[in-house]
């Protein structure tokens, strides 16, 4: 069996955190998972053009699909810390750095780990 490369691998694991998000949030439809799959495209030519960016990967993933999922749907992922109020979207940090995280600025918590959602809302989907 072929090894993947580590570009691949940064790559894959960016696409498995984020459709876990989007599986934890009950949005992981057809066309959002090709959401996932375009952006992973853009960023393997973003990453061969710059190696060192590989560690960004997962987080710029998360925003891409952030963003093509308002131009298309709404704002996602939706604050579960938040309780009252206008529902929010949370936002990725650092926008450009490892390790990226889901943040809500109105309460001024870290939330999860991009890719934790699903532990952070408790395990279950919210609706």
């Amino acid at each position: 069996m072929e090894s993947l490369s580590p570009l691949e691998q940064t790559l894959h694991a960016a696409r498995a955190l984020v459709l876990s998000d989007l599986v934890a949030g009950g949005v992981a439809e057809a066309d959002v998972v090709s959401m996932v799959e375009d952006s992973v495209s853009q960023r393997r030519w973003w990453v061969e053009q710059w190696p060192e960016g590989a560690h960004y990967v997962a987080g710029l993933v998360a925003q891409d699909v952030q963003d093509a999922l308002l131009e298309r749907y709404g704002r996602w992922p939706l604050c579960p810390v938040c309780g009252s109020g206008d529902p929010h979207a949370l936002d990725v940090e650092p926008e450009l750095g490892p390790d990226p995280h889901w943040v809500c600025h109105k309460a001024g918590v870290k939330v999860a780990a991009v890719g934790g959602l699903g532990r952070a809302a408790g395990g279950t989907a919210s609706s």
